[in-house]
């Protein structure tokens, strides 16, 4: 099991051209770009997100060690 796990990890050159070219063939020329610009903004809006979360978790922390100092 873990080495079908681990094959399907490693992309070589050759596998990123292959995939390359079906999406082109899919996606055709035009398309790609709007693809491409709408997993940006998706990659974007998760990263705030998280960030967003980290910062509210440090916020908390913060607030429960000035509580244990007082």
């Amino acid at each position: 099991m873990m080495n079908k796990i681990l094959l399907f990890g490693t992309l070589g050159t050759t596998e990123i051209i292959i995939i390359a070219l079906i999406v082109l063939l899919l996606f055709g020329g035009r398309k790609i770009p709007e693809l491409m610009k709408g997993i940006g903004k998706g990659v974007k809006s998760f990263k705030d997100g998280v960030k967003g979360v980290e910062d509210e978790l440090k916020d908390d922390v913060k607030d429960i060690n000035n509580e244990i100092k007082k």
